[in-house]
């Protein structure tokens, strides 16, 4: 039966010579496999810079309740990137998010505030116009509240150490060495009360940034089930410590 959806580029992989198989995290049907056939060809119908990573696409496909891939019919930009293919530091922070995201999104059915979420922070990071600031940081907290870890309680005089583990403020350093001290804890805190605006107004200098994210991906370690070592930061790293 054909149908209609909303989708994020998540993944490529070359199927044959002219073919790929795309992951695409769709509105309505959550993460798909689509086989798209002929679309490295010079004249194909569907262009191959569309699969563009994290590309926001609307598609008309061929579902097949059993899953499987699915075939696609027609697939468009909804709303093509202005910025993010030209700004070097928001193209590295796109393929930075992919890679997390594709290590943590894995359900196939549909979440539709996850959904939203997503589609509407990557609109706003190609508009926002300080190359991103805090944007990965932020982006990375609230996706906690979808994936469900997503941190609790506050910092204060009490509870200055936050647990990786336990995903909280406590008040003192826990056995394991997964947590960060006092002073990381409250740049975390600060973080975390500004993570209603995606945007990040608040000023991290590009070292205690560096921190943050290693501890953040390794926060997503201990929650997410074999998400691994995220190789794109470094290549975000090395783009932001040139430009700043």
């Amino acid at each position: 039966m054909l149908q209609k959806s909303r989708g994020i580029i998540f993944h490529t992989t070359d199927y044959s010579e002219t073919s790929i198989i795309a992951k695409i995290y769709t509105e309505d049907f959550g993460l798909q496999s689509f086989l798209v056939n002929s679309v490295r060809k010079k004249n194909a119908r569907i262009r191959s810079s569309i699969f563009q990573p994290l590309s926001l696409v609307e598609l008309v496909f061929y579902h097949k309740d059993r899953g499987g891939l699915q075939r696609i019919s027609e697939i468009r930009n909804t709303i093509p990137y202005r910025e993010i293919p030209f700004d070097s530091i928001k193209s590295s922070m796109v393929l930075f998010l992919n890679e997390v995201l594709y290590r943590s999104i894995r359900e196939e059915s549909p979440n539709q505030g996850l959904f939203e979420f997503l589609f509407n922070s990557l609109q706003l990071l190609d508009v926002e116009t300080s190359s991103g600031g805090n944007f990965h940081l932020i982006f990375l907290i609230k996706l906690t509240r979808y994936l469900g870890f997503f941190p609790h309680g506050q910092y204060n005089e009490s509870s200055k150490i936050f647990d990786l583990k336990e995903g909280s403020f406590l008040s003192a350093i826990p056995i394991h060495p997964h947590f960060l001290n006092d002073a990381e804890s409250l740049e975390f805190s600060t973080l975390l009360a500004t993570a209603g605006n995606i945007e990040g107004a608040y000023n991290l200098s590009h070292d205690i940034k560096r921190k943050l994210l290693d501890k953040l991906l390794e926060y997503y370690r201990l929650h997410i089930e074999g998400f691994g070592e995220i190789r794109s930061h470094k290549i975000l790293e090395e783009v932001w410590s040139v430009s700043h």
